[in-house]
């Protein structure tokens, strides 16, 4: 969609100027308001109508010295500070322009004017203005989603009060941070605090999953492509690493990550350069980048199933999450706020948890951490009316599966169990965990995501 013809705002006590203006710009499409005193253009100027006001610095007759021009200029600054203005005369000095240009106006012109540089005045001056508009709100938005999404992290325990101290002296920095833990324990939500509590803060989070991510689809996620470079590619497109310039880049489940795409990864990381699929220009780009995994990547480098000189670029600061297992009364903090925002969100009115589900949620081990906490808290809140929640509410699964019961449980809660088995025996590793299950790596994600886990 183009852009909408200039409007400009013309103010001067000479008919035949304002006629000229009129006419001027009329023929070059740019719409045209004009007025003969300095009042009437300061009421003008209030609406925020206009793209450039184009005043005369002199209306009574016999005056030259334009001072009423600078007061009109002076007062426009005030109302409308983001309206350019430009100053014209007929008795033009070079301290009047000065004066006028110190405080405030964008240009000036002299009287009578040259067409062309008039019309290059109003449009520069235009196109200026809407850049800046354009810019600040885009960076008011930016503040606005910043704010709906500001990460929250509860808790008192000494587990979570330690690594939060960490995160405080390192997130300032340019180092690359390596966040370890259990699936479901807040790790892509520690991140983004990260990002938040950083020099980059207003730049761009970008996030790309690692472990959902497609061997064929890599490259052209992570470094973006050219129009034609293969069959579907209908345009030129932006890699992850390419949006998050100035900002961070957050590569969730690296550890996942096949050997030949740690390679490419691992260029990137060293010189910072990077070419789009299909082209053979070099690009470059400024980013922080901060890694999450469930794996234990110390034992995939001793087994080679994971670089080494990869995971010493990733890991400039480790910061391992605490699960919710060892959080202690931590349990009760989250499950009060969930408590609250799901209440809030489904409109029941709910007075807390009960002594026997409190007693739950404090023995129950949290396998699936946060993210299963918050999921059973949001059946809770839908079960339940009004009242306390009690454990019944809960849904969470306290019964041992064995032979002699598998008959009570659906499949759905078998396969669950089954899931969070292999993942204690794999140590959290979702692509062990998977093979183990015969299970494609993005089969088991749906199962996780389905499951809450």
């Amino acid at each position: 969609m183009s852009e909408p013809a200039p409007n400009v705002l013309v103010a001067d006590d000479q008919h035949d100027i304002l006629s000229a203006a009129r006419l001027l710009f009329k023929g070059e499409g740019i719409k045209t308001t004009t007025v003969s005193h300095p009042d009437e253009a300061l009421n003008q100027a209030r609406k925020g109508l206009y793209d450039v006001a184009l005043i005369d610095l002199n209306y009574r007759k016999d005056t030259t010295s334009g001072e009423e021009g600078i007061q009109l200029l002076k007062k426009i600054n005030e109302v409308q500070p983001e309206l350019p203005v430009v100053v014209m005369t007929a008795w033009a000095t070079i301290d009047v322009a000065v004066e006028a240009m110190r405080i405030g106006a964008k240009d000036f012109i002299n009287k009578p004017w040259d067409n062309e540089r008039l019309l290059q005045i109003v449009r520069t001056q235009t196109d200026l203005r809407r850049s800046l508009q354009r810019e600040k709100r885009l960076k008011d938005e930016n503040q606005h989603l910043r704010a709906q999404s500001e990460v929250k992290i509860i808790g008192e325990s000494p587990a979570l009060t330690q690594m939060l101290d960490t995160i405080r002296r390192v997130a300032p920095s340019d180092a690359c941070i390596l966040i370890t833990g259990e699936n479901g324990t807040g790790k892509s939500m520690i991140a983004r605090h990260i990002h938040a509590q950083s020099e980059r803060h207003e730049h761009p989070y970008i996030s790309v999953n690692m472990g959902g991510l497609p061997a064929n689809l890599f490259e052209t996620e992570l470094f973006g492509h050219t129009k034609g470079a293969f069959t579907d590619a209908r345009s030129d497109r932006a890699g992850r690493y390419e949006l998050a310039d100035k900002g961070t880049l957050f590569l969730d489940e690296i550890g996942n990550l096949p050997a030949q795409q740690q390679t490419s990864l691992l260029r990137l990381l060293e010189t910072g350069e990077y070419e789009r699929v299909g082209s053979s220009t070099t690009k470059t780009a400024d980013v922080r980048i901060v890694s999450a995994t469930n794996a234990n990547l110390d034992e995939k480098v001793a087994d080679g199933s994971f670089r080494q000189d990869l995971f010493f670029r990733l890991n400039t600061v480790v910061i391992d999450m605490p699960p919710l297992r060892e959080r202690g009364n931590d349990v009760l903090l989250l499950a009060n706020h969930f408590l609250k925002t799901y209440a809030e969100k489904y409109r029941r009115t709910l007075t807390g948890f009960s002594p026997d589900a409190q007693k739950l949620l404090l023995e129950h081990a949290w396998p699936g951490n946060v993210r299963e906490l918050d999921h059973a808290i949001e059946r809770a809140v839908l079960m339940a009316d009004q009242g306390q929640l009690e454990p019944n509410h809960l849904g969470v699964n306290t019964t041992r599966i064995d032979a002699s019961n598998l008959d009570e449980l659906s499949l759905d809660e078998i396969e669950k169990f089954y899931i969070q088995k292999a993942l204690r025996r794999a140590n959290g590793s979702a692509n062990e965990a998977a093979k183990s299950l015969g299970l494609s790596r993005s089969a088991f994600y749906r199962r996780l995501q389905r499951h809450g886990l």
